[in-house]
């Protein structure tokens, strides 16, 4: 981790302008899931605690061309008040001259809460006017959004050019845990995708082989390579314009793959389908695969045996269907079981390492799917870039 955060800079008396990411799931107006909210405190704290003032920006959803109550950060403000026992006040806007108002009356340890950055369609164009504004009310920037991370954004890139810019503790461990993965991992290094699609993660597919001992390769990805292999996976997901991908993949890196040999497989994609299971040479016409069977979780265990670092990405069924989803709750207490250093790229894994109950053993969980994702495919994500090296 090569960029400086907020430990490195002085604070005291400083107006902090800080990039969360407070884009929660709602309903009728009430956060439904306060996670990121938490994630986000101790760097909020830390900030506190050393006399600064601190502004606070986030997006929330997708609002269509301007202001919308349905898109307000009001509710995520309460929240993060009754977290903090204080105040939060919050601002009609992210910018704008009440707002530089507001943030100019701030006395240290005083929190602001500035309005949705994507009412402003600026925002998702990196529009720098409109950062050089947003830049206006503080005096450091600290940018603790890793989820936000891969989008140039006027909030997460922009400002960035017109203030000192560090990373909050949150950002800091993102890029420590998923650095491991990428940068210089310990071996023996197992890396586990899976997921719909393989066009989709071809990047990290490549990148993760050219680091790591073994990839397991497990959902509907797995169906298009064992297509490519020239099994008939009759109904199941199967990316037709991948197959050569796939195919050129398996040629050069075999040795490395380890790919279901059995799996539960379904009449219909429904909930409630009949299943069975079946050696994966021998799906019966009109059924599709929905999830590995116990000879695969079998060869997972034995590969993750001794592993010092796990990396994994990606459910390798349908997990959302409770019977299709035993063996991605079987991987994640695996996981769990370990004793290795264990990183959750995001999104549907972090969902299923909670319902499988073992989220809390793993060493890192993700709080940026598709930023993680471009972080293991070797990309360099723009917010990080942005802020001061070491």
């Amino acid at each position: 981790m090569n960029k400086k955060t907020v430990r490195d800079i002085d604070l005291k008396g400083k107006r902090v302008l800080m990039r969360v990411d407070f884009n929660v799931p709602m309903q009728d107006g009430k956060v439904t899931d306060d996670k990121r909210i938490k994630a986000s405190l101790p760097t909020i704290q830390y900030v506190l605690d050393q006399g600064a003032s601190l502004i606070l920006m986030s997006h929330l959803g997708r609002p269509k061309g301007g202001p919308d109550p349905e898109f307000s950060l009001r509710p995520a403000a309460e929240v993060l008040a009754g977290h903090l026992g204080r105040p939060v006040q919050m601002a009609p806007d992210c910018v704008g001259p009440e707002v530089e108002k507001m943030a100019k009356a701030l006395q240290p340890g005083e929190v602001l809460m500035l309005e949705n950055t994507r009412f402003h369609a600026g925002e998702e164009k990196n529009d720098l006017e409109l950062a050089k504004q947003m830049a206006a009310l503080g005096d450091v920037y600290v940018n603790d959004a890793f989820g936000s991370a891969h989008r140039a954004h006027s909030s997460t890139e922009g400002v960035a050019r017109f203030l000192p810019a560090v990373a909050g503790f949150l950002m800091e461990q993102e890029l420590e845990y998923l650095g491991r993965a990428t940068a210089n991992p310990e071996h023996p290094y197992i890396a586990i995708l899976g997921g719909a699609k393989i066009s989709d993660k071809i990047l990290v597919v490549e990148n993760l082989l050219a680091k790591c001992d073994k990839l397991i390769i497990g959902g509907g990805m797995a169906n298009t390579f064992l297509a490519a292999k020239g099994l008939n996976m009759q109904d199941s997901l199967v990316e037709a314009e991948s197959i050569e991908t796939a195919r050129a993949i398996l040629a050069k890196h075999a040795d490395k793959i380890i790919l279901p040999v059995d799996a539960v497989v379904a009449d219909k994609f429904d909930a409630e389908a009949a299943s069975q299971v079946v050696d994966v040479d021998k799906i019966p016409a009109g059924w599709r695969m929905l999830d590995v069977g116990p000879k695969t979780l079998e060869l997972y265990k034995q590969a993750l045996t001794g592993a010092k670092l796990i990396v994994w990405n990606g459910p390798v069924g349908v997990f959302e269907f409770p019977k299709f989803a035993e063996g991605t709750f079987a991987l994640a207490k695996m996981l769990a079981e370990s004793g290795a250093t264990t990183v959750i790229g995001g999104g549907d894994s972090a969902s299923a390492v909670k319902k499988a109950g073992v989220a809390k053993q793993m060493t890192h969980v993700s709080t940026g799917g598709g930023a993680s994702l471009e972080f293991l495919e070797g990309k360099e994500l723009p917010g990080v870039a942005a802020l001061l090296d070491k």
